[in-house]
Order: C-alpha cells, then sequence, then structure tokens
C-alpha cells in the first residue's frame, strides 16, 4: 500500500532529525514524506532541506503561520498545506508529529494492519514518554485509542470523516466519526512509539479551556464532559485540570461556538461514550 505521510513542524530543530531518521530507516518505505514548515524561527528549515537532498521522497514547505501555538487549530492548517501539495495516489494518508521516534518497523506493521483488515480505517501504535531515565507509557488516553502524532487512515476512512477538523479535539472526533460510518480503530500495543514532547507542553495559560470547549463542540453534554474530566484529573492527580474542563465547557455553551458534528453525528457519539463508561463500570 502507498503511504504519504505530512509532518507539520514548527521550531523543531532539537528533535525533526531524530523523527526524519526513524522514517528513513523504516524497513517499510512511504511513497511521499512532506515537512510542512510552520513559521519556524530556528533551523528547523536547514535540517529538512538536508533530508530532502539524499531522499528524493522527502520534500519541503514553507508556511506562514502565526508564532502562537492554537492546539488543533495551527497544526491540522499546516497539515492541510501539506496535503493539498501531495503529488501521487495514496492508500494511506498519515499525519505524525515532528518529536517522535518511530520503531523501524512501523509502518510495515501498520501496512500490515490495514492489508489484513479491509475494515480497519485508522491504525496506530502507543506513545511513550521520558520519565527518570526510563521510557513510560504516556498515560493520558486509551490504549484502544490511536494518538494524533501518529495517525494512519485509509484513504475511504480519511474521506468519510470529512478529513480533519482544524480544532482542538481533532484527534478524538476523527476516531468517533470513522466508528460512526463503520470503520474499526486499530492499536498494535507491541509498537511503542516515544514521543519526545509530552502532550501539552507547548500549550499557552489561554488555552487551558479549550478541552472542555473540544467537548461542548463535539456534543458530549455536561454529564460525558464531567466524568471524562473527573477521569483526567485523576490520572494527572490535578483538581486544576477538572475545573478547566467544567469552565472551558460552560465557557462554549456560553459563546456557542460550531459543532464539530451534527446532531445525529452527536447522538452517536454520546450514545458509544456511555457504552464505554457503563462496561468500565460492569
Amino acid at each position: 500500500m502507498n503511504f504519504s505521510i505530512i509532518i507539520p513542524a514548527h521550531n523543531e530543530q532539537d528533535v525533526i532529525g531524530l523523527t526524519l531518521d526513524s522514517l528513513v530507516n523504516q524497513t517499510y518505505k512511504p511513497k511521499q514524506l512532506v515537512v510542512v514548515n510552520d513559521n519556524s524561527s530556528d533551523d528547523t528549515e536547514t535540517i529538512v532541506k538536508a533530508y530532502c537532498e539524499k531522499h528524493e521522497w522527502i520534500s519541503l514547505i514553507n508556511h506562514k503561520s502565526s508564532q502562537i501555538h492554537s492546539p488543533g487549530t495551527k497544526v491540522i492548517n499546516a497539515f492541510y498545506k501539506g496535503f493539498n501539495s501531495l503529488n501521487s495516489d495514496f492508500d494511506i494518508i498519515c499525519k505524525f508529529d515532528a518529536d517522535i521516534i518511530l520503531p523501524n518497523n512501523y509502518l510495515e506493521r501498520i501496512n500490515a494492519i490495514f492489508k489484513n483488515n479491509p475494515n480497519v480505517g485508522i491504525a496506530g501504535g502507543l506513545a511513550f514518554i521520558k520519565k527518570d531515565n526510563a521510557w513510560v507509557y504516556e498515560n493520558i488516553a486509551n490504549k484502544t485509542h490511536v494518538r494524533g502524532p501518529f495517525k494512519a487512515y485509509r484513504k475511504a476512512c480519511f474521506n468519510a470523516i470529512g478529513g480533519l477538523k482544524p480544532s482542538i479535539g481533532w484527534d478524538t472526533v476523527d476516531t468517533l466519526l470513522a466508528k460512526y460510518h463503520g470503520w474499526d480503530v486499530k492499536t498494535d500495543q507491541s509498537l511503542r512509539i516515544k514521543h519526545l514532547k509530552p502532550t501539552g507542553a507547548n500549550y499557552n495559560k489561554t488555552s487551558k479551556y479549550l478541552q472542555g470547549e473540544a467537548m461542548y463542540k463535539m456534543r458530549y453534554g455536561f454529564t460525558i464532559t464531567a466524568i471524562a474530566a473527573l477521569k483526567i484529573a485523576y490520572k494527572k492527580r490535578s483538581i486544576t485540570v477538572l475545573l478547566n474542563y467544567v469552565l472551558g465547557y460552560f465557557k462554549a455553551l456560553n459563546e456557542k461556538p460550531a459543532f464539530l458534528v451534527n446532531k445525529e453525528e452527536g447522538k452517536f457519539i454520546r450514545n458509544l461514550r456511555w457504552k464505554g463508561i457503563l462496561k468500565k463500570l460492569g
């Protein structure tokens, strides 16, 4: 299967070489890789150019956007700059971050998942972060959820869900919509990806309410939002996280930003979430 990979990158000079090395050394090579240098002020562009010179399947696009890190919006806008430049057909489209190290057999194993089960629409491994000189699971999501830094989509699934939403919550709503359209989401838990920058490391203070806003935009409703917030707050051992989620939800309820899903999709999502909650309680 033909893989096309897009990597949005903003000031990633310390890590992007490690990411690109892990892709160059894959046992199953992608057909093309586009790095979108999103308004970097460091040596990200220079580093990527060196890889472009050595590997014809790697290309660089320079994109000018805001220096402010806007979770979800900024990265997906950059993703689409790369997506719109793709010059050949693909079977699998990947959105990868510039701060990951993939195992050398990552694409080979992901390719096998898609080939062996035509109903799989999204696939990936698990994220690990470095803590006290050891790589530990980044415990902010279920191990059945494919995380945003290393997502692979079957083309038909990507089209069915309407692509990626330029909003925080994009890497949750995509899996929910995939399930709504009858696709399976598959994690290979033996694929351990090193995530060099823990999730949220680049978020600024104004971003703290956006997770609650995302749950509003996915039509969770308050009760499911509160349960999800409690779960995350417990994992992070932070009452502040709980308060920020709830305040973010009510802030969105007051301001009424556009929903990410329609009413029918929202009903499906709520039912799916309740099934998961009740299963865990049972």
